[in-house]
């Protein structure tokens, strides 16, 4: 991309919310409220010990230097509840040649959840394509950065996987998410993003998993009863296998691949079982599988919970549910307990799969297939 004079060259963009403009003196101190905001200093390269000095002289020597080399870095702006303009964040296509760039943003607190960054990346990005040319922008961000992930989603960036140890920050290099946009291609999302709702029992409550949820995932996944019937659990399992499993539920939602749930004692939060719905097609079908914590074993909490679970996914989609047609179940043909679950929920024997399953001591057993159809379900 070519060079810009700063600021008697930068354009103005805006959609009549937002407005794309060139940096000021005056944003500097916004800058700053900026870049001491914990989550910017968690998920950005910002110094940890930045001061107004460095905001003066990003706003006046390195947004202009930006620039006069091709790349493009915008305030964002946009009214607050006064009617006043407020300084929301910067954004950047750097220029990586051959009409290529990298998109990059960062907002500032008070823009969170009010929609502005995704309304600034959406002039940002048709003004590249459009006045610059491009073909491709790329989008990176360090893995868990979630709300990011989401916003590039939003914007219709694929989501290609994560490159280990490629971006750096603060001395480290840590695992990156990176996606593409080309040319031509809609932005807006190209598959569901599927949400995990909270939803309520008599005894118990499913709500997405949290990182407070690891330690009892590890519990649990470690426990001998669960390590004999999950034989594609590691052993031991350990606090990374666990962060692993619920970083993983989390991305079947963001791939509109699978919905998860602690289940919770709603006096105390802690989590007494794990739920996931997975392998979904929209409006199709999907599976169902859970494991237990030992200290919820055989007091009717995972019972509930699976019931409401299955409930959700026949729950048509305009009442918030999966809206699915028939739900599946695998286990082993042994194991007792899952199988009384699955047929106390209504769930038909369909199937059984000959030596399917390899045991954790190298043995092969016989798995078992259930369904249940929506049509059943309506009918109990």
């Amino acid at each position: 991309m070519r060079g810009v004079t700063f600021p008697d060259d930068v354009p103005v963009l805006t959609d009549g919310t937002v407005t794309l403009r060139a940096h000021r003196p005056d944003d500097a101190r916004a800058v700053l409220e900026q870049c001491l905001d914990p989550l910017s200093r968690r998920w950005t390269t910002v110094p940890l010990d930045y001061t107004l000095a460095d905001a003066d002289s990003f706003v006046g020597t390195h947004v202009p230097a930006g620039w006069e080399a091709g790349h493009a870095l915008f305030a964002v702006e946009a009214l607050d509840d006064d009617g006043t303009p407020r300084f929301c964040g910067t954004i950047e296509l750097r220029d990586e040649g051959d009409h290529r760039a990298e998109v990059a943003f960062g907002s500032h607190p008070w823009a969170r959840g009010r929609g502005v960054m995704a309304r600034a990346l959406e002039l940002l990005l048709a003004w590249g394509f459009d006045e610059r040319g491009l073909e491709t922008v790329v989008w990176w961000a360090n893995k868990g950065n979630w709300a990011s992930r989401k916003l590039a989603w939003r914007l219709g960036f694929s989501f290609e996987g994560t490159v280990p140890g490629w971006l750096p920050q603060r001395g480290e290099l840590r695992d990156g998410w990176v996606g593409v946009l080309r040319r031509g291609e809609k932005r807006l999302p190209r598959h569901a993003w599927l949400d995990s709702p909270t939803i309520h029992g008599e005894r118990v409550l499913l709500r997405r998993h949290t990182p407070a949820d690891v330690v009892r995932v590890q519990e649990a996944g470690d426990d001998p009863h669960a390590q004999h019937w999950l034989q594609h659990f590691a052993s031991p399992f350990t606090t990374a296998h666990a962060q692993h499993y619920v970083d993983r539920r989390w991305d079947l939602e963001a791939r509109g691949e699978g919905v998860a749930w602690s289940v919770v004692d709603p006096a105390d939060d802690v989590a007494l079982s794990f739920l996931c719905i997975f392998h979904i097609r929209p409006g199709h079908d999907g599976e169902i599988g859970y494991f237990t914590h030992p200290d919820a074993r055989r007091r009717g909490f995972t019972k509930e919970g699976f019931q409401l679970a299955v409930r959700h996914a026949f729950v048509p989609v305009e009442d918030g549910g999966l809206g699915l047609r028939r739900l599946t179940l695998v286990t082993t043909e042994e194991n007792k307990g899952s199988r009384a679950l699955a047929e106390g929920a209504g769930f038909t024997q369909v199937g059984v799969e000959r030596n399917a399953t390899a045991m954790r001591d190298g043995s092969l057993v016989n798995a078992v297939v259930y369904d249940l159809l929506r049509e059943e379900y309506g009918a109990r």
